[in-house]
């Protein structure tokens, strides 16, 4: 075989020898309410400005004091009850600080005072309101109601912050497709005088038609979508003064359809900064603007790239400073931290890891350490980590191997550190950040400990480059060496996303799981080149050449079963969804022979008929590379198709659009071509809820039957 592999670590997780219970495929689908996935301390998270932690504990609030380890307090249903009388359970806490706790009730945000247990405020919005964020400093919250902005105080419930009729514009919700790290469309001030907020209007875009089968007869329903190559939206920022009620707006020109992203306030309401992207998305100008006049200030900084750059993070200013500010990058080959000031200086590279910074967590109570979270050396796990700001100097908190999720305290003392890996369902600590001294305060069982499943394992094989390649491989119970196992490969391989981690089940869904033991199948998974956390060399290979390098990566994974003396050669199949359905169609019909079987599902077909923002960073627009889109396009190789290959789609999926799988459809039809397809009606880009478990039975008994 010229492929050479290479085991860095087999890590074997045996789930049971001896069980009996059997996990059927509706259970592991529907697992996340049957309690089989490991339980965790609900709702937990840190009391701001305090030391305390608080969790729920079925009908109760319950704090903790992190040093002590003791209960110091608890809040119950009951008591919240007597203020509120509609309250039916516990809220889900917006804030919570030493003397009060936030949530939503209804069409209102209610601030509880528990040490008086008494109403503090009580902010009545609009019940038809989207998008709300409350901000405890101005006393408001924000909301929109279909395309425009409000915001509630406690006086007012409806105060307009636009009035614009015409239905192309919307305001206050996210922009650009929730591309560049945007989550949301507002943005309070730090002091809470002010509403930042994204604006967009999508005349230039082109209307998608779907269509709602629920009425008598089908109605249309028109969405926008912007596809590659085609008209995009025009984005803006406004600025709303609490005190004027006046809005200004940005003097921003984006009649060249540029993005505006990573919105960031100075810490002296003063200034924002905006990270504006040509459509090209290879050039990057951090700006900054005055509040005041909405006017440029100055260019902190440019960034540019031969294939693409992609801002994700807002800056985060050092504590007790208007001026210096941390930056995210990936200039250098990794994401990484800079610090920069507000008049454009970089002051210096804070951190120069080989590895990949995730999140900044926050600082200290002194402002000279900055706590960050990160893949660490093993891009398979996550990690959080104390750097001195002076030096650079950093120390690992988590010390155990696998996937941590951490919360700081406010004063930087303490971390909450909730993790898992294969050995490990579940275990929560808390963690003392000057000397790392770790407390366990929950340990999860494992939920599937009675039942008969296999053992989930780790390989490490070399790409064709000498790139190390990460794989999972699920094995059934009662595995036998000595046998012979169809395979069926579950494939994603694009980018933002990694599906091998060192987590419980190994980053795997529980359904996986439940197959190889029922149909005695082998899973294999394989992280590919363009896929998340390997840095911007493993994840830009694939510009304007999708497909190319992620298939080379994952024949590696083909040929690397092929050597397994328990693996039948001639049974291997191929899985996947959205990105992964584009993998699933092009792995089995540009490498006839190769797989018998495939089911693909919500595949992206076609690139021109993708999204702007998200297509044209990875393939440039149709105009710019032809070849590259033609060589893609999937229908382009229905002829070849040798097996038997399943499409599925939602009828109504705003994300990869309907006509993906119709035009495969088209040119099967023309190339007098069989294969199979299946809609879900009036499901979107994704089968949730309980009819998931139609779709992943039909997945399944789709490869048992035809996987021969």
């Amino acid at each position: 075989m010229k492929k050479i592999i290479s085991f860095l670590f087999i890590c074997t997780f045996i789930l049971g020898y001896s069980q009996q219970k059997e996990l059927t495929i509706e259970d592991a689908v529907l697992g996340y309410y049957k309690g089989l996935y490991p339980a965790s301390l609900t709702s937990l998270q840190w009391v701001e400005n305090s030391t305390n932690y608080i969790f729920q504990k079925e009908n109760e609030f319950v704090f903790t004091d992190a040093k002590t380890n003791k209960i110091v307090k608890k809040i119950t249903l009951e008591a919240l009850q007597k203020q509120y009388l509609t309250l039916k359970k516990l809220p889900r806490l917006q804030e919570i600080n030493s003397s009060s706790l936030t949530f939503r009730n209804g069409n209102s945000i209610e601030v509880f005072n528990y040490i008086t247990n008494s109403k503090s405020n009580t902010i009545t919005f609009d019940e038809h309101a989207n998008n709300s964020e409350f901000n405890s400093k101005a006393k408001a919250i924000a909301y929109t109601i279909d395309n425009n902005l409000f915001i509630a105080n406690a006086t007012n419930p409806k105060i307009a912050v636009t009035k614009i009729e015409d239905k192309n514009i919307v305001s206050g919700q996210a922009i650009h497709r929730s591309e560049f790290g945007i989550v949301k469309g507002t943005f309070w001030s730090p002091e809470g005088n002010y509403l930042a907020f994204y604006q967009k209007d999508e005349t230039n875009v082109s209307d998608y038609p779907l269509v709602d089968i629920n009425t008598y007869p089908a109605t249309l329903k028109n969405i926008k979508y912007p596809m590659a190559g085609q008209g995009s939206e025009m984005a803006k920022i406004g600025i709303f003064n609490l005190k004027t009620q006046s809005t200004i707006y940005l003097d921003i020109d984006t009649s060249d359809e540029h993005y505006l992203t990573n919105l960031s306030w100075t810490p002296d309401e003063k200034h924002v900064l905006v990270a504006e992207i040509n459509r090209g998305q290879n050039h990057v100008w951090y700006n900054s603007y005055s509040v005041e006049t909405g006017k440029k200030v100055t260019t902190l900084f440019e960034e540019t790239s031969d294939k693409w750059t992609e801002p994700e993070f807002d800056a985060v200013f050092l504590p007790k400073s208007t001026t210096n500010f941390l930056w995210f990058s990936e200039r250098g080959g990794f994401m990484n931290l800079y610090q920069y000031t507000t008049e454009g200086k970089l002051v210096k590279q804070l951190t120069k890891f080989n590895w990949v910074v995730t999140e900044i967590l926050g600082f200290d109570a002194s402002a000279k350490n900055v706590f960050i979270t990160g893949t660490g050396v093993d891009a398979r796990e996550s990690h959080t980590f104390k750097v001195n700001l002076k030096t650079g100097k950093y120390t690992k908190l988590t010390a155990e191997n696998g996937t941590h999720y951490t919360q700081l305290s406010s004063n930087g003392t303490y971390l909450i550190d909730s993790y898992s890996n294969l050995n490990t369902p579940r275990k929560t600590s808390i963690i003392t950040t000057k000397k790392g001294k770790s407390t366990v305060i929950y340990t999860a069982e494992n939920p599937l400990k009675e039942y008969n499943l296999g053992t989930t394992e780790f390989v490490t094989l070399k790409g064709n480059d000498g790139t190390d390649l990460y794989t999972r491989i699920i094995k059934p119970a009662n595995f036998d060496a000595s046998k012979k196992y169809p395979v069926l490969i579950y494939v994603y391989g694009g980018p933002h996303a990694q599906m091998v981690t060192n987590s419980w089940l190994g980053g795997a869904s529980l359904w996986m799981t439940a197959f190889s033991t029922l149909e005695d199948y082998i899973i294999f998974t394989l992280d590919n080149r363009g896929s998340a956390n390997r840095g911007f060399a493993f994840e830009s290979i694939i510009h304007r050449n999708l497909g190319d390098a992620e298939i080379e990566d994952q024949l590696t994974g083909v040929d690397y079963l092929k050597s397994l003396n328990y693996v039948d050669s001639n049974r291997i199949a191929v899985n996947g969804w959205s990105y992964g359905g584009f993998m699933t169609t092009s792995l089995m019909l540009r490498n006839p022979g190769v797989f018998t079987t495939a089911v693909a599902g919500g595949p992206v077909i076609d690139w021109k008929y993708y999204e702007v923002m998200y297509g044209e960073r990875y393939m440039d627009t149709p105009q710019e590379n032809p070849e590259g889109y033609e060589k893609t396009k999937v229908a382009n190789y229905i002829k070849d198709l040798d097996g038997k290959m399943l499409i599925i789609h939602g009828s109504v999926d705003p994300v990869v659009v309907p006509q993906h799988s119709m035009t495969l459809l088209q040119e099967a039809v023309k190339q007098k071509t069989q294969i199979d397809f299946f809609t879900y009606p009036m499901h979107e880009h994704n089968v949730r809820g309980v009819d998931r478990v139609h779709l992943v039975t039909k997945m399944m008994n789709y490869i048992v039957e035809n996987n021969k």
